[in-house]
């Protein structure tokens, strides 16, 4: 597998081969603004953590998605780690939750900004709706929808979907459903859709409206995050601490050494 054409003019870092930006959120921010402000379509973006490289190696639509986003985050505190084993210079993270904000943030002050979520369930998308709309009171949140809980979609739902999204040409569409169905969703359809700016940001919808509390900040600031979450959703996280984070770490030091 090698890098999109596209990365090249980026500030990226192989990490076990993957293109991860090594962009503070602020420029991360700013490349996005600027897609939306020129006009650009079809533009995604996606969080890299262990997790998500451990799948992909075992998933290969999983990993063309992931190498075909045009913007790649370090979420995980791993690739921090890596990045640092290999003489990066990646030295924090960026989640889903930070690009969601900062982005939302400069829409708003900008004015105009119109932005479709994808994901949930219909009241958590209606309380994002209002949340968003105290917070970042100079963007509309102008559609939702909520697909089928389903691990794979059918025709008949992504063309739903799709028209959904559509009918609004939204700026910015949010997809908040887990990964890697929601990196696959966008790859298989973002030619389809009529929208500037694609993110997919995973749990973040029900971090925003308060479902899932985030860890404290203290944890967030030392990259561990992910220790209250998994004494509090073991059975769903375990498999990604105990299993991918030690393979990950096996993958990272192999690419080191070639």
């Amino acid at each position: 597998m090698t890098v999109s054409p596209r990365h090249k003019d980026l500030h990226v870092e192989r990490i076990c081969s993957y293109p991860v930006s090594s962009l503070d959120i602020g420029r991360c921010t700013d490349m996005i603004m600027g897609w939306i402000s020129a006009g650009v379509s079809r533009k995604y973006f996606v969080c890299a953590n262990p997790h998500s490289f451990v799948e992909a190696d075992n998933d290969p639509e999983f990993k063309q998605a992931l190498f075909e986003a045009d913007l790649m985050t370090p979420d995980g505190i791993g690739i921090v780690i890596a990045s640092k084993l290999q003489g990066g210079s990646i030295r924090a993270r960026i989640t889903g939750s930070d690009m969601f904000q900062a982005v939302s943030r400069c829409l708003s002050e900008r004015g105009g900004g119109r932005v479709f979520l994808l994901g949930s369930t219909e009241p958590n998308l209606e309380k994002m709706k209002q949340k968003m709309a105290a917070d970042f009171p100079g963007l509309s949140a102008v559609g939702t929808y909520s697909p089928p809980f389903t691990s794979r979609f059918s025709e008949a739902d992504n063309a739903a979907m799709v028209d959904a999204v559509n009918g609004f040409a939204p700026d910015v569409l949010w997809v908040g459903m887990t990964a890697p169905k929601q990196e696959k969703w966008i790859y298989r359809n973002r030619t389809r859709l009529n929208v500037g700016f694609i993110g997919a940001v995973g749990a973040v919808f029900d971090f925003y409206i308060g479902r899932v509390k985030r860890s404290h900040p203290m944890f967030l600031k030392t990259g561990l995050e992910w220790l209250p979450r998994l004494f509090r959703q073991p059975g769903r996280l375990w498999r990604r601490t105990c299993i991918s984070a030690p393979r990950f770490l096996l993958m990272a030091l192999r690419s080191r050494a070639h």
